[in-house]
């Protein structure tokens, strides 16, 4: 297959090139570097008003199949040439990224009208965030199992209020979000994947919703706790009691592009692992083999990304590709404190364990610890290989 990229993708770079030179500067060129999985908590201020930036500039929603919402509709190659730009300046690391990438595709296909004219506008200007309500304790890569309720309340002349109860967790970005869309169980009685609703609840609802950080083994607490004690939902998408297929076909979106993108960060967190392995002089031909497999696993799994851009339809596609970069990611944390030897168990002389994480662990270190859950959000290996089995190859159903 061709791989490469046309004079019009090659114009669009060098555009994309010119406006982040331009836009990353003053409190924005602080903030290079900082942010994303793992970091979220770092130079938030900065990357919200950035997110703004990026609004005015157009570049959020370049994949949705609308436009109108001052977002530019870029081709999938387009949207990877940003992408790559982006990350090869550095630039902060997005705080908008669930509305742009998983709730609006999502209203795009499954919402009405009035709710994309609601709720796009918003997103494209980077000005409302958004977070994910799905897992729950007990029901985390067993979606079906959530607990959490939506009881409508009458009110005449209104049809009833939703009003929802539960608990969520693993909640990214849940402190800084201005909504949550959240999976809950509509139908009294209801069972596994049937009377469940895809609902849109404001996090601004003080005594009703309660977010609590999840302190991590690295130090950083992106991932929340959130309870929900009858807030309001505004907005069912989808249909009361179609909150299920909703929900199957926000995760089948978690493809293509934003894999690449994430793909573009493995790559420069491998650069800093192979520099710290010239760096120590060792010389260790089996951690030399092992920074090549990584290498070439990497360029496969760009290539299979590129090989499958696009696709709709394939129900293995999103689960293939968790498999691929999750274990790939997880091998590249374990070789990160390998290369540094007995120096990646100890952190400075002056680390005192109640300060603040960044006193007490290195990049290599963070990295080791933080990839050790990429086997498991997201939904697990176990899930993904069960996917594959039953949905693409056919095979009988685990007996539950």
């Amino acid at each position: 297959m061709d791989f490469s990229f046309g004079a019009e993708d090659e114009e669009l770079r060098s555009r994309a090139r010119a406006w982040l030179a331009e836009h990353l500067t003053g409190p924005y060129a602080q903030a290079v570097g900082l942010g994303g999985p793992g970091s979220e908590h770092e130079a938030v201020a900065a990357r919200r008003a950035w997110e703004r930036e990026l609004g005015r500039g157009g570049w959020i929603g370049q994949g949705w199949e609308v436009e109108g919402y001052g977002n530019r509709r870029l081709s999938l190659t387009g949207q990877v040439v940003w992408a790559e730009e982006y990350a090869a300046l550095r630039a902060p690391g997005r705080v908008g990224h669930i509305g742009e990438n998983l709730l609006a595709p999502t209203l795009i296909a499954y919402g009405s009208r009035e709710q994309q004219g609601r709720y796009l506008p918003g997103i494209a200007r980077g000005e409302e965030l958004w977070c994910q309500g799905y897992s729950e304790p007990g029901a985390g890569s067993d979606l079906a199992g959530i607990r959490t309720t939506a009881v409508r309340e009458p009110r005449p002349g209104t049809g009833g209020l939703l009003r929802v109860t539960g608990q969520k967790i693993w909640t990214s970005l849940a402190r800084d979000a201005d909504w949550c869309f959240v999976l809950a169980r509509t139908e009294p009685g209801s069972r596994r994947h049937r009377g469940l609703s895809f609902l849109l609840v404001r996090m601004d609802q003080p005594g009703r919703v309660d977010v609590r950080p999840i302190r991590q083994m690295s130090g950083t607490s992106e991932f929340n706790e959130v309870f929900f004690d009858g807030a309001v939902a505004a907005e069912v998408v989808g249909g009361e009691g179609n909150g299920w297929a909703v929900a199957m076909g926000l995760l089948a979106l978690e493809r293509g592009v934003s894999t690449l993108v994430q793909q573009i960060g493995f790559a420069a967190e491998l650069e800093r692992v192979l520099a710290s392995h010239t760096a120590s002089g060792a010389g260790d031909p089996v951690l030399h083999d092992r920074l090549v497999r990584l290498w070439a696993e990497l360029r496969t799994m760009r290539w299979n990304a590129l090989r499958t851009l696009g696709t709709t339809g394939d129900p293995g596609a999103p689960s293939v590709a968790k498999l691929l970069w999750g274990g790939w990611h997880r091998r590249l944390g374990e070789l990160a404190v390998a290369v540094r030897g007995a120096a990646a168990s100890a952190g400075p002389a002056d680390w005192v364990p109640d300060l603040p994480y960044e006193r007490g662990l290195d990049e290599e270190q963070r990295l080791f610890l933080f990839t050790r859950a990429d086997t498991i959000y997201g939904g697990s290996d176990e899930i993904q290989r069960n996917i594959i089995a039953e949905r693409v190859l056919g095979l009988p159903k685990e007996p539950r």
